[in-house]
C-alpha cells in the first residue's frame, strides 16, 4: 500500500523534488545555461566624453561659512611659525608699569637760616664753665667775654687780640670779640660824624653826646655779659659775622 503525501512533504531524495521545484519557480530545466568558462571578450568599450564642469558662481564664495583662523586650525605644521593662542588662565598677565607724567619741577624756597647767636649763658661751645681758662690768651672765659666792651681804645685792642689769639672752636669768646669791635667802630664813626659837623654849625655838642651815650652803653654791655646774660645787638648781626669770618685766628 503506498504512503500519503500532502503538498508540503519536501523530501529531496523523493526523485519528483526537483521537478516540483521547478513547476513552482516557473523555470524549464531542458534549457542549457551558459557556461562560466565561454569567452565574453568583445570590443573595448569606448568611454563617453566628460561633460564641462560648471563655472564657479561668485556668489556662492560670499556665501559660504566662514573658515576657522590658522591658529584655530585642528593641525599645524611644525615648521611653520606658530600663532599667538589664546592666553591661559593660569599664567598671570604680565604687568605694564603705567608711564608717568611729566610734571614741571616746583619752586623750592631756600632753607631759613637763623641769624648768628652765642651759645647760652654760662656755657661755652665745649660745654664747659666761664671759669675754664680760654687757650690762646691763659685768661678765664669771663674775662675774655668782658674785654672787649672796655670803654676808649682798650676795647678795640682787647678784642683784636682775641679774633687773633683764640681758635674758631671758642665761639662765644670770638662772638663777644667781634660784636665788642663793632660797636666800638660804630660808637667811634658816630661820635666823628657829628665833631665833623659840628665845624660847620659851631655846635660842639653833638660829638660829645654820642661818645656819653657810647660810654654808659658799653658799661651796660659789660655787666650784662658778666653776669652771664644774653648780650647780642641786632643792628650789629651782619658786622659782627663779618668780623668773625675775615679775621682768622693766627696758627700757632
Amino acid at each position: 500500500m503506498a504512503e500519503k503525501r500532502s503538498k508540503y512533504d519536501t523530501d529531496p531524495l523523493d526523485p519528483d523534488f526537483a521537478r516540483q521545484t521547478d513547476e513552482m519557480w516557473g523555470a524549464t530545466r531542458g534549457v542549457e545555461q551558459p557556461r562560466s568558462t565561454d569567452d565574453v571578450s568583445g570590443a573595448t568599450t569606448q568611454l563617453m566624453p566628460e561633460s564641462p564642469q560648471p563655472a564657479p558662481n561668485p556668489q556662492s564664495t560670499s556665501n559660504d561659512p566662514p573658515r576657522a583662523p590658522q591658529s584655530e586650525a585642528p593641525t599645524q605644521r611644525m615648521d611653520e611659525k606658530f600663532s599667538p593662542s589664546y592666553p591661559s588662565i593660569f599664567i598671570p598677565p604680565t604687568y605694564q608699569q603705567p608711564p608717568v607724567p611729566y610734571q614741571q619741577p616746583q619752586y623750592q624756597q631756600p632753607p631759613y637760616q637763623q641769624p648768628y647767636a652765642p651759645p647760652p649763658a654760662g656755657v661755652s661751645a665745649a660745654g664747659t664753665s666761664p671759669e675754664r681758662t680760654i687757650a690762646g690768651l691763659n685768661i678765664k672765659e669771663k674775662w675774655a667775654t668782658v674785654l672787649p666792651y672796655a670803654p676808649f681804645y682798650i676795647g678795640i685792642v682787647a678784642a683784636l687780640i682775641e679774633l687773633l689769639m683764640v681758635p674758631r672752636r671758642e665761639v662765644r669768646v670770638r662772638f663777644h670779640a667781634a660784636q665788642g669791635l663793632a660797636l666800638q667802630a660804630a660808637i667811634l664813626a658816630l661820635s666823628y660824624l657829628f665833631t665833623f659837623i659840628g665845624f660847620f654849625t659851631s655846635s660842639w655838642t653833638g660829638g660829645g653826646l654820642v661818645r656819653l651815650a657810647g660810654f654808659v652803653f658799653l658799661i651796660i654791655s659789660m655787666i650784662r655779659v658778666w653776669k652771664g646774660g644774653e648780650h647780642r645787638i641786632g643792628p650789629l648781626n651782619d658786622a659782627t659775622k663779618w668780623l668773625n669770618e675775615r679775621i682768622d685766628p693766627r696758627k700757632s
